[in-house]
This record gives structure tokens, sequence and C-alpha cells, in this order.
């Protein structure tokens, strides 16, 4: 079964020039990539990053209740972990999906603070 090759129109430009898919679908799962936000303040920053996953999201016909995965990468983490928790709130709701927070130094974009990247699944 091949791979369904998930770019929406707001990331053709990056699927191009960097040569990733935003998300993959392989079967019912819905492999995101990770998501880089940008924004002055931390907060903003985050809650870019989680609409630009939204945009993924509704491009491969599912949204945020249907995130099953998650895992933050997340420069200076103990600084930065309550804004996230707070903005992720924002998008994520009851039922939670699995998470994994991990601290990292540096990411691919220079300052950076964090980039998000899920799992999915397609609703039966």
């Amino acid at each position: 079964m091949p791979i369904d090759v998930i770019v929406p129109d707001s990331a053709r430009k990056t699927y191009e020039s960097w040569h990733f898919a935003p998300a993959v679908r392989h079967g019912d799962l819905i492999f995101c990539s990770g998501v880089v936000g940008h924004g002055d303040s931390a907060e903003d920053e985050f809650r870019n990053a989680w609409q630009s996953l939204g945009e993924t999201l509704a491009a491969a016909g599912v949204g945020y209740e249907d995130i099953v995965d998650s895992t933050l990468y997340i420069v200076d983490l103990q600084k930065n972990a309550a804004t996230m928790a707070k903005v992720k709130d924002e998008f994520i709701k009851e039922p939670y999906p699995a998470s994994t927070w991990i601290g990292v130094t540096e990411l691919v974009i220079p300052g950076a603070r964090a980039e998000i990247k899920v799992t999915a699944r397609t609703p039966a």
C-alpha cells in the first residue's frame, strides 16, 4: 500500500524546497512532520505552530481530536513548558492523546523554541 502525501497549500513551498511532506497517510494513520511556529513571544510562536499543524490535519480530512500521539521538542523545556501547556490546551481537548515532551538544545530553525510532531488517525 503506497503512502498518500498530504501537502496543504500553505506548505507547498516548504515541501518543494525542503523535500519533505508535511504529512503522509498510511492506512488509517496520518504521520505529521514536525511543525515550528513563528512569533515574537513563546506564546505566539507555539500558537502559530499549533495553527499550522491544524492546516495540515485539515488537509488530511481530520482535526485535533483525531491526534493519538504527540511529541513536543522544546528548547529550554523548564522555562517554556508552562506556556506550551497553556497554548496546547487551546487546541487539544479530552480525551487527551498520548504525549512525550523532550528538552532539546536547538532546532533546525534558528531561534525556534519548539517543534510539534503528531500522529493522527482517520475516524472510523
